[in-house]
C-alpha cells in the first residue's frame, strides 16, 4: 500500500487525551460524514486504543497515531511500535508535539521508519528555525505553531505563519504546511484560510465545547468558506 495523499485543504483534530472509546468514536463519525459533506480532508489523531475501531468504522478520516517509536520489532517494553500503528489501522503519526517532544536524532529514525512502512508524518515545530531543520528530514506535514499559544483562543498572526511557510518550501517545497495554535472557532479558522492557509486545525476548542459535534462542523464549514471564497 502506497503513502495516503494529503488533499488540501485539510483540518487536523486533536483529541490528545481530552477523549476516547465510544465519545470518541461517535466523534469520529461525526467528522468523518462533515469531511464528506464539506470535501475537507480530515485528519483524527485519536489514542492509540481507538485507532482500530475509527479506521474500520470511517472511510473518509485519515487516522494518524498521536506519536510512535522508532524502535525495530523486539525488546522495548511501553514503547510504541510502528508497525503495530500501521496494523492498528494507522496511515500516518504526528510527531514532535509541544507535548510529546523528541530529539532530532530520534525524530529523523522515526520519520525513516514511517517511510519504510508508508505512513505519512505530521511533524509540529515550536518555531521557525526548528520548521527549516525538520524540513531537511523530509516530513509530509510540518505544523508551525507557537506553543505558548497552544489552548489560549490566541493564533500567531499571518507574518508569523508566511514566515514559517516560507522557511519550510526554502528547504523544500512540497512539504505541506499547517498553521496552528489557539484556534477556538470557526472564524479563526476562516481568517486563517482566507488568509493564506493551505490548513490548520484544534483540539481542546473541540473538546471542550459544550457541542464538540457542533464545533466540528462549524470549524470545517469555515474551511470549506474560506477556501471557496480564495479561490473564487
Amino acid at each position: 500500500m502506497s503513502k495516503v495523499k494529503i488533499k488540501e485543504p485539510f483540518f487536523e483534530i486533536g483529541p490528545k487525551a481530552y477523549c476516547y472509546g465510544d465519545e470518541m468514536i461517535y466523534l469520529a463519525k461525526v467528522a468523518d460524514r462533515v469531511s464528506e459533506k464539506y470535501d475537507v480532508q480530515i485528519i483524527l489523531t485519536p489514542q492509540y486504543t481507538d485507532i482500530p475501531f475509527i479506521a474500520k468504522e470511517t472511510k473518509n478520516l485519515l487516522v494518524f497515531a498521536q506519536h510512535m517509536d522508532s524502535l525495530p520489532i523486539g525488546r522495548g517494553l511501553g514503547s510504541v511500535l510502528p508497525e503495530a500503528v500501521k496494523y492498528a489501522g494507522a496511515t500516518g503519526v504526528m510527531l514532535n508535539h509541544s507535548e510529546k517532544r523528541v530529539s532530532l536524532a530520534e525524530l529523523n529514525a522515526c520519520i525513516k521508519r514511517a517511510n519504510e512502512l508508508d505512513l505519512a508524518t505530521i511533524v509540529c515545530a515550536d518555531t521557525i528555525e526548528e520548521a527549516a531543520a525538520i524540513a531537511n528530514l523530509g516530513p509530509d506535514i510540518i505544523v508551525a505553531e507557537q506553543p505558548e499559544l497552544i489552548g489560549t483562543g490566541k493564533t500567531s498572526d499571518m507574518d508569523y505563519f508566511q514566515r514559517a511557510i516560507d522557511a519550510v518550501h526554502a528547504v523544500n517545497p512540497e512539504i505541506k504546511v499547517l498553521t496552528a495554535a489557539g484556534i477556538s472557532n470557526g472564524e479563526d479558522v476562516y481568517n486563517v484560510i482566507k488568509q493564506g492557509a493551505i490548513a490548520t486545525g484544534s483540539s481542546s476548542a473541540i473538546f471542550k465545547a459544550e457541542d464538540p459535534a457542533a464545533m466540528i462542523e462549524e470549524m470545517i464549514s469555515a474551511v470549506r468558506r474560506a477556501w471557496d471564497e480564495r479561490h473564487k
